[in-house]
């Protein structure tokens, strides 16, 4: 019988590429129809099926997350975007955490424009 002989290196099981995008984010942690959790991090990595990044504090394994973070690239070069991801915490530490993506989709993030009034002496009540 051959002895299987111990590797240096550990074994990449990840089929998906991944990109080494570090991008700022928030989080929000849902238990039901209620946000349980809400934080920001600093994506690390991100693939077609996943995302590595970091967290205020651990997140629980298994809870649902929304995670939204401006996309680095522009609409028709003009407008801001940004992607939301929904998914699963799927491995989580101290302060990164792993979550499975289950959907994603581009928005369009509008600018803020100067209120109506601005500029015409009219006040507000405080």
């Amino acid at each position: 019988m051959a002895k299987l002989e111990k590797q240096d290196a550990p074994i990449n099981r990840r089929t998906k590429r991944r990109f080494d995008i570090e991008q700022g984010l928030r989080y929000r942690l849902l238990y039901g129809s209620r946000i349980a959790e809400s934080g920001t991090g600093r994506t690390v990595n991100i693939s077609s099926t996943g995302v590595w990044f970091t967290t205020d504090n651990f997140l629980t394994t298994g809870l649902p997350v929304e995670l939204s973070m401006a996309w680095p690239a522009r609409l028709n070069d003009v407008c801001p975007i940004k992607l939301v991801i929904y998914g699963c915490v799927v491995r989580s530490d101290r302060d990164r955490a792993a979550l499975s993506i289950e959907r994603y989709e581009f928005r369009t993030q509008g600018t803020a424009s100067a209120p109506p009034y601005e500029g015409t002496g009219i006040r507000l009540p405080t």
